[in-house]
């Protein structure tokens, strides 16, 4: 049973073909806000190195988020596509879990975090205990105060987050924070990859015309600039309008909003 794994959470961006719990071929890469391009000659030529064809797939896995808002679109719309054409089952998968799932042996609390922009984090917990993988939170977008003040424990440290936020979180928490180190965009898509064809081995699968992003919040609009004040000729009674005024507004313009992180 192979499962594609699609991850466009950030620009650390994924694609993997999962077998029978073992990785058979993935690509990762540092998208520039192109998404929507790279994404489907990526599938391609993982599919192509592998030697599989679209239409043996078993399903497809894909990251839910947080993340960009244009980067989980993209992403989201490949698969509905392929899933629509070849028919294909599809299961969404937390981009939190997915950082969170590879360190899951320690048997440590786990807290994934990533950047979604604007000052905020996201965030959540899981344990694995006896064998048995836990969900402790809901994912939680907020501060770094915030999530600094739910901590209680030793807790170990995961996600593309650590890379800005690793100092701050050993110099405020001390001995209760476990950071992990070298932090590598291939683990969430591991994450991804295999929590999604587990999944998918049971028979389960999301219906595909509600499966949507978690944003987990509105995106960053900028507001268009307000009109002139309409100002009238003092002899010929004529009114002035300012370049906007004139031609009308086209309303807010969405900017991008992605997770950022390091280079």
């Amino acid at each position: 049973m192979t499962v594609l794994a699609i991850d466009t959470s950030t620009k650390n961006a994924g694609v993997a073909l999962w077998e029978q719990g073992a990785l058979v071929r993935a690509t990762v890469w540092r998208s520039q806000q192109n998404h929507t391009v790279e994404l489907m000659p990526a599938v391609d030529n993982v599919l192509r190195l592998a030697g599989v064809k679209a239409r043996d797939l078993a399903g497809i896995a894909v990251a839910l988020g947080p993340g960009g808002f244009s980067a989980l679109r993209a992403g989201m719309s490949v698969v509905k596509g392929m899933a629509f054409t070849l028919g294909l089952p599809v299961v969404g998968v937390s981009t939190l879990e997915a950082e969170a799932y590879p360190y899951r042996d320690t048997g440590l609390p786990l807290c994934p975090l990533l950047e979604v922009g604007r000052g905020a984090v996201a965030w959540a917990r899981f344990r694995q205990r006896n064998g048995a993988w836990n969900r402790l939170s809901l994912d939680r977008v907020g501060t770094m105060e915030e999530l600094l003040a739910g901590v209680r424990g030793r807790t170990l440290f995961c996600g593309e987050g650590v890379l800005r936020y690793g100092a701050e979180l050993k110099e405020s928490l001390a001995a209760r924070a476990l950071v992990v180190a070298n932090y590598a965009p291939m683990t969430r898509l591991h994450g991804v990859a295999s929590l999604g064809w587990a999944r998918l081995a049971t028979g389960e699968a999301d219906p595909l015309a509600s499966l949507q992003p978690r944003y987990l919040r509105a995106p960053a609009i900028t507001q268009p600039s307000p009109p002139s004040p309409v100002k009238r000729g003092a002899a010929s009674g004529n009114t002035n309008y300012s370049k906007t005024a004139a031609h009308g507004s086209t309303g807010p313009r969405r900017t991008r909003d992605s997770c950022r992180s390091s280079p």
